[in-house]
């Protein structure tokens, strides 16, 4: 009980942690995490690359003519990853509005599989999720 009530003061007083919880699917535990993950976002060049430092993009194994896209490499922080990929879960099957990464994500559910989607959407809220720690702005539902 003491813990949930520390890790709900820590992200109210947290702007950063307010901020990405503006995001649907984004709690006070991903948002937490990803913060206390991320640190300085400065550190990273581009957004895109937060993807592969948590381990959300693809392995790929290449040898001459042979080029093998793999699952995805689980490199980083797996709390963070597995937080992400239960937030773009919650994104797309209990969030009833609107969203434009809500249907990007379920296009890929409809070529592909509902996985696929998933890790799609948590590497993509990643990317967003840095991009506002970043820039200091709060999530805008296009």
């Amino acid at each position: 009980m003491a813990i949930d009530r520390d890790m709900r003061l820590l992200a109210r007083s947290s702007k950063a942690c307010q901020r990405l919880m503006t995001i649907p699917g984004v709690g006070q535990l991903t948002a937490l995490a990803f913060v206390a993950t991320i640190d300085t976002p400065e550190r990273f060049r581009r957004s895109r690359d937060v993807g592969a430092y948590l381990g959300l993009v693809p392995r790929r194994f290449q040898s001459g003519e042979i080029d093998y896209v793999g699952s995805i490499s689980k490199c980083g922080d797996r709390r963070v990853r597995t937080l992400l990929y239960e937030a773009a879960n919650v994104m797309l099957t209990r969030y009833r509005g609107a969203l434009a990464l809500k249907e990007w994500a379920l296009g890929i559910a409809r070529r592909s599989m509902m996985r696929k989607a998933r890790v799609a959407l948590a590497r993509r809220l990643a990317i967003i999720m840095h991009a506002m720690l970043r820039h200091g702005s709060t999530f805008q539902a296009a």
